[in-house]
């Protein structure tokens, strides 16, 4: 007996629609490894129609004021909340995530960011008005960019949707929106619950593969192009948005180090970055998956770690004992186990180093030691449940292979010397330092990295910011 798959449809103009040309994708449970769902493989004539209903829709959203766009936030968060368990739902079977994680640690959090922007779009702050030169007066104002192209990832399809989102529209831009190919259904959702609240046009998701994306940031109409992914993928966009001239926010790659001191609460540290390197399956570009350890405590450590990952499971979303669930696709299974298969000669797997059951994409929580700087694992992303462990000297030491890679998102510092926390979180070369913790994240702090990692912010004032531009008006007294 065949299943009947789920129909998914993109969002365009306010109605649900199928591809113009009829093509679809199948859209897979890496939990078990099944088709669930066809989506839209959409090309050229779906961006095109997009676009033009995010075009047509902007002047009206533009005008609108900032209390009006406020108004229309605050009911998008009040409606996820409201239907928080089926959008738990969908994002379970996009990703195979632990359904309990999901719904405590991360739909909350989406919630509060949609009611930040919210509040954010009646807060744009200037200098004030002044006379510069004599009998002219200055005016700065603020405005929203226009249609924005946005590309969001598939380790969080929903949260990444409303970094995405949230601040464009509280702006006064208009979205167009592809979800990755393999994560679709939670944002193909969340624009059924958006359209009772927002004018046609405003919010639009286009489901496709790397060429839709690649179609909507070449397109004409867009005046900004947003991307959370893969370094590759982002200097394709900066390649492709700067052949006529558009702006360019990406979040992509990280590799962040975890600087564990001598005199750090070892037992903090361990249940810590265990946790912060293995949640959601290490598939975040600010785990804590690449740990510096003082000498002096290294092997204690090491050992340390390894329990922890041996104490860590994985495995179907409704086990409520599970930290993390499968990786995201055969493909990024490939590439995780490849890391593995290739360490050197010199580093030992201290824990995991193996797939776990015989469906599902699942990989066991992983520790390897006796790394150097330059070897693979520690210089590119591995993307899953693997903490790599390397022994420092001394402080200096520390810096050196902390910042010794080309990604630059973020790190941490686990110290009780508040000399050394300060210095260290003055030098490590990242867009964020944490200090005796690693992965928390608030609305209303900026979240965006430096080097191969990226440029421009997501949440707080600083990335709705991002969303607008500046115009200097300037008139003259005398008329």
């Amino acid at each position: 007996m065949t299943t009947e798959l789920r129909r998914l449809r993109n969002y365009i103009g306010g109605e649900f629609k199928d591809a113009a040309d009829g093509r679809t994708t199948e859209v897979v449970n890496p939990a078990t490894g099944e088709a669930y769902a066809t989506a839209p493989l959409s090309g050229q004539a779906d961006v095109d129609a997009a676009m033009a209903a995010a075009a047509a829709a902007f002047p009206g959203w533009r005008d609108t004021t900032p209390a009006e766009r406020q108004k229309a936030l605050l009911k998008i968060a009040d409606a996820f909340e409201a239907r928080a368990d089926e959008l738990v739902a969908a994002e379970s079977e996009n990703t195979g995530k632990p359904l309990g994680l999901t719904a405590s640690e991360e739909l909350p959090p989406m919630v509060d960011q949609i009611r930040f922007f919210a509040g954010a779009a009646r807060l744009l702050e200037g200098r004030s008005a002044g006379e510069y030169m004599e009998g002219l007066t200055s005016i700065v104002r603020r405005e929203p960019v226009g249609v924005c192209a946005q590309v969001a990832p598939w380790n969080y399809p929903m949260m990444m949707a409303v970094w995405k989102f949230a601040p464009a529209i509280a702006a006064g831009n208009t979205v167009v929106l592809k979800p990755s190919d393999t994560t679709p259904a939670s944002t193909v959702l969340m624009a059924e619950i958006i359209d009772s609240v927002l004018p046609k046009g405003v919010f639009n998701v286009v489901c496709g593969d790397r060429e839709t994306g690649k179609a909507m940031v070449e397109h004409p109409t867009p005046a900004m192009a947003s991307i959370t992914g893969s370094v590759r993928a982002g200097m394709q966009v900066a390649e492709s948005a700067s052949k006529d001239v558009k702006r360019v926010h990406l979040e992509l790659g990280g590799k962040a180090p975890v600087v564990v001191f001598e005199d750090a609460d070892l037992a903090k540290a361990v249940e810590d970055i265990a946790v912060a390197g293995y949640f959601n399956a290490g598939q975040d570009c600010t785990a804590a998956t690449r740990v510096l350890v003082h000498e002096s405590i290294h092997d204690e450590f090491v050992a340390a770690l390894a329990k922890a990952a041996s104490d860590t499971k994985t495995g179907q979303p409704d086990d409520e004992d599970v930290l993390y669930g499968p990786l995201n696709n055969p493909n990024q299974l490939k590439q995780v186990a490849g890391f593995i298969e290739r360490l050197p000669a010199h580093a030992k797997v201290e824990a995991g180093g193996h797939q776990v059951g015989e469906k599902g994409y699942f990989y066991a929580p992983t520790v390897v030691s006796g790394l150097k700087q330059d070897d693979e694992i520690i210089q590119n992303e591995v993307f899953g449940p693997v903490i790599t462990v390397q022994s420092f000297t001394d402080e200096s030491q520390a810096l050196e292979y902390a910042n010794g890679v080309e990604f630059a998102l973020a790190s941490s510092v686990w110290t009780k010397n508040h000399g050394r926390a300060m210095r260290m979180s003055k030098n490590l070369d990242f867009g964020c330092v944490w200090i005796n913790t690693h992965i928390p994240l608030v609305a209303e702090m900026p979240h965006g990295g430096f080097k191969k990692s990226g440029y421009g912010k997501d949440l707080s004032a600083y990335g709705f910011e991002d969303y607008t531009r500046i115009k200097h008006v300037m008139t003259s007294l005398d008329g």
